[in-house]
């Protein structure tokens, strides 16, 4: 990561502190300058108010903080939310109750320490470019599949995040105006979150587990578990066909998304991360396949779709890239 003139060289046991604030759960890790993560944090944040996550964020970061094998720099946040960074203000979130509140100052106030705030996509994209599966790009679309589908670009080796701090909000690109209504915040229909995230991934396999009541899928739902996507990986990857064609369906329509990404933004590669990625091939291979037939040439031939080298820690371990670089541009 680049220093500066006047810069302040951070001696070998300090760390930051990277947060990743997802729609479910929070994860915080002391992370050192070679992206080594010393301790872990994780707290829950399902149904609770903007005050309870705020304060779960503090929490979170000072144990993290008490843990840590030397100083702490500076705390870099991933918050899947809207982010105004002319004001570090977090607009509005898709999946969390988190709106018009200045994110960035309240918790440098709450913490003392320097405080950078990004959209939790775009820092996944910081360390898949910086550390991971598109370093040495110039131009890469970083997706992160879970709950919702969260977007990041590289867009001549930065991270690109429109004019306010608002854009690359891929997820939520319309791929079928008459799909499903998309969830959370979204007043859209037939988003490529709505179409190709893991509660896609689960409407789905609820569909066709109705349909075929003797497949694994079908017996798992008629014995009272919970069909998720943890679940019909699992059954795909022991040859449940209902499971299988759960994936492709949801493979597709990722690879329609990709298609148009490639033809918008011609990248050297897509990344694929998220907790959906579990499925690997079972759900690339359909994306492929889909992106191939339907974006034009040269594109279609040049972007490589992969699977994120950092999985569920990525925008963590962003965070504490954000941070780093920030410690390292401050005189």
């Amino acid at each position: 990561m680049p220093g500066g003139e006047g810069t302040v060289p951070a001696v070998p046991n300090d760390v930051v502190v990277g947060v990743d604030l997802g729609g479910t759960k929070l994860l915080a890790g002391a992370v050192d300058r070679d992206l080594r993560v010393h301790h872990r944090t994780r707290r829950t944040v399902v149904g609770i108010d903007q005050g309870e996550l705020l304060d779960r964020c503090v929490a979170a970061v000072e144990e993290t903080r008490e843990a840590a094998p030397g100083e702490v720099r500076g705390v870099g946040f991933g918050i899947p939310c809207l982010i105004d960074q002319r004001t570090g203000v977090a607009v509005v979130a898709v999946n969390l109750s988190l709106a018009g509140v200045r994110f960035r100052d309240v918790m440098a106030e709450r913490l003392g320490l320097p405080v950078w705030v990004d959209n939790d996509a775009n820092l996944a994209a910081l360390a898949e470019h910086r550390h991971g599966a598109a370093r040495g790009t110039s131009e890469a679309v970083v997706l992160t599949i879970g709950t919702g589908i969260g977007g990041g670009l590289i867009l001549r080796g930065e991270v690109y995040r429109g004019a306010t701090g608002a854009g690359a909000e891929l997820g939520h690109m319309v791929i079928d105006e008459d799909g499903p209504r998309c969830q959370g915040n979204c007043p859209n229909h037939g988003c490529l979150e709505a179409m190709a995230s893991g509660t896609a991934l689960a409407r789905v396999a609820r569909e066709l587990a109705t349909a075929r009541p003797d497949s694994g899928l079908g017996r798992a739902l008629s014995s009272g578990r919970e069909v998720s996507g943890p679940l019909v990986t699992e059954l795909a990857h022991d040859g449940d066909e209902a499971a299988l064609e759960a994936l492709r369906v949801v493979g597709r329509y990722l690879g329609v998304g990709l298609s148009s990404f490639a033809n918008i933004f011609n990248p050297e590669v897509a990344v694929i991360g998220g907790g959906v990625i579990a499925a690997g091939e079972l759900l690339l291979g359909p994306a492929r396949e889909e992106m191939l037939a339907r974006a034009l040439p040269p594109s279609r031939d040049q972007m490589r779709v992969v699977p994120a080298r950092f999985g569920h820690e990525a925008g963590m371990l962003g965070g504490a890239t954000l941070a780093w670089e920030g410690v390292e541009a401050t005189p």
